[in-house]
């Protein structure tokens, strides 16, 4: 399968190569492989245990080979390679300050590919080999599926090799996060083309409301995956934050954070539309313009 993108800077289609996409079309394209192997690969454990392999100091060895092979942007984090303690900290490594510009309306809460739906109930048009996806099994509350039946989302996917703290789209004073316990399946397009209801109803996840001044509510959703040890909050909750203030980070592993708001308060911009429509992710920076703040 390839994993092909708009990448948004210059406008061209790119392929994606994710770290173990060898195994990943084993676990979720072989019969033998999702029937045996992806129902132990999935569980918490497995994530848990490889989290603390790299918190390891040993698993600092590990970090120059994934920066070449990936080519990743190292002159935009705070630390040089020869300072971080062990893989997971270099893997939510910390940028230096302006590295990203927070743009106007609403931004994307991290750097990773993008999905808009101008209305939740177009997701199921996009992944159209998987289960039909329903708001109350992701959200699994009835007030806050009732209150967003009818809102915009968008999925932004981290990859591993993405910077791996994601940030407020908006200003507005964020609730406590209520944490939904769950599996671990990938967040790879490789999983997701046939386990998108799955994966996003049944990964470990978090909500967080973010009460804005006149745009109503946004649910802003960190859903862990397959080696994604932790989600961990950095914000404190009940107190005002602006845009692009940190809002937490994931441990090690490809993730998502997803976005609920309400469509007569922010239009999604056309480019991120049009793309989902022809099946496209596209590449975002945190900070980067998502969507254009509706005037009553």
């Amino acid at each position: 399968m390839e994993i092909k993108f708009i990448n948004r800077s210059n406008n061209s289609t790119e392929i994606e190569r994710p770290p173990g996409e060898a195994l990943l079309d084993f676990l979720y394209h072989n019969p033998f492989g999702e029937k045996i192997v992806l129902p132990i690969a999935k569980q918490k454990f497995i994530s848990k245990w490889y989290g603390k392999k790299m918190d390891s100091p040993s698993s600092k060895k590990k970090i120059k080979p994934f920066v070449k092979s990936l080519n990743i942007d190292m002159t935009e984090a705070q630390k040089k390679i020869s300072e971080f303690e062990s893989f997971n900290d270099f893997f939510y490594r910390k940028l230096k300050p302006g590295t990203r510009k927070i743009e106007e309306g609403l931004v994307s809460p991290g750097d990773g590919k993008i999905l808009a739906f101008k209305n939740v109930s177009e997701v199921n048009t996009f992944f159209v080999k998987s289960e039909k996806f329903t708001l109350k099994e992701f959200l699994q509350d009835d007030n806050l599926t009732e209150k967003h039946k009818n809102s915009s989302m968008a999925i932004l996917r981290l990859a591993p090799d993405d910077y791996h703290r994601y940030h407020f789209p908006y200003d507005g004073i964020p609730s406590q996060p209520e944490k939904i316990e769950g599996v671990y399946y990938s967040v790879s397009p490789i999983s997701l083309e046939k386990k998108f209801t799955e994966v996003f109803s049944k990964n470990k996840k978090e909500i967080c409301k973010l009460k804005t001044k006149e745009k109503g509510e946004i649910l802003i959703i960190p859903v862990g995956a397959t080696m994604v040890g932790s989600l961990n909050a950095t914000f404190q909750p009940d107190t005002l934050v602006k845009k692009g203030e940190e809002m937490g980070y994931f441990a090690f592993g490809g993730s998502s954070v997803v976005l609920l708001f309400n469509s007569n308060s922010f239009e999604l911009d056309r480019d991120l539309i049009e793309n989902t429509k022809n099946r496209l992710e596209t590449s975002v920076k945190m900070g980067e313009k998502i969507g254009t703040a509706i005037a009553k």
